[in-house]
């Protein structure tokens, strides 16, 4: 795949990696701030408040971060015919009605695994993706605590560095049968449903982390092999699974619907429903393939 289909033909690819850096680093600063009770950097208020809404905890890290990601994108960068969709900009009455028209999107969550940051865990990363045409093609994954940088450009590679800028190299696990997988899954989100697919599948182990991010990263690190979503009364947003999506597509791996299907983004309530696998790729099919048995008798009507 040549560079011009994950930039814009008049953005260089380093220069625009550099800007990822310098803005990754200022984001894992504030967040770092902030999660220890620091006077954070930037300017940026020092009280850390939570409100409890319909979309979980809020506090005034995730807003900070999302204003200095999307600044910070706007003032280093020349090229402006790209929409930026976050959290917060989903909100903002003139995004909605443009509706991300434009080929070339920035999607942000500025502070993935909300509730792991605010229960002091080191389990919390910032998403940075670069979608064309609705498909992710860059994604960045910071996660701070661990000092550690993640890339994935679709069709030219994945790998992390740390804040010195030494590049880092990861290999997948070996595991092939479905019984010795190790499912990576959310410490905060249970549900039955996903339970009873779950005990059809029959993994050998399940770990539990919070953040996409930091989950996929587990996977390229060869600690997990899988990760599965399955949206009930609420569903995860582009936003939450953009950034790891590229990311463990570039390593090699794939990110799909249990049907196979691809995920879209930049659709009109940016949600990313149904049942989404994402794995070290070696056994996609198959698991895909048992889930699909599963529904098709358990769950005909769920929307997979």
């Amino acid at each position: 795949m040549s560079i011009d289909l994950v930039v814009p033909k008049e953005v260089e690819l380093p220069t625009l990696l550099d800007v990822l850096r310098k803005l990754s680093w200022a984001s894992a600063d504030v967040l770092m701030a902030y999660a220890r009770g620091d006077e954070p950097p930037y300017g940026f208020p020092k009280s850390l408040t939570v409100e409890e809404g319909g979309d979980g905890p809020v506090s005034a890290a995730d807003m900070a971060v999302n204003e200095l990601l999307i600044s910070g994108l706007k003032d280093n960068l020349a090229f402006k015919e790209w929409d930026i969709l976050s959290e917060e900009t989903s909100k903002e009455k003139t995004f909605q009605q443009d509706n991300y028209k434009k080929d070339w999107c920035w999607i942000l969550d500025p502070l993935d695994g909300t509730k792991d940051f605010l229960q002091g865990s080191e389990n919390y990363a910032v998403h940075i993706a670069l979608a064309y045409k609705k498909k992710p093609k860059i994604g960045i994954v910071l996660i701070p605590e661990k000092n550690e940088l993640w890339f994935g450009i679709v069709g030219i590679g994945a790998w992390f560095e740390n804040r010195d800028g030494s590049k880092n190299h990861f290999s997948f696990s070996d595991r092939l049968d479905i019984s010795k997988l190790i499912l990576v899954s959310s410490k905060n989100h249970q549900q039955s449903k996903l339970n009873n697919l779950l005990s059809t599948l029959c993994f050998g182990e399940t770990k539990k982390i919070g953040s996409v991010g930091c989950k996929v990263v587990s996977i390229l690190r060869g600690e997990a092999d899988v990760y599965i979503s399955l949206s009930g009364k609420t569903s995860p947003k582009d936003w939450d699974m953009a950034a790891p999506h590229a990311l463990i597509e570039a390593a090699g791996g794939m990110f799909s619907h249990a049907d196979g299907k691809n995920l879209i983004y930049q659709e009109t309530n940016y949600s990313q429903s149904g049942c989404l696998i994402a794995s070290h790729g070696k056994s996609h099919q198959k698991i895909c393939q048992k889930a699909m048995d599963f529904f098709s008798l358990e769950e005909p009507k769920y929307f997979v």
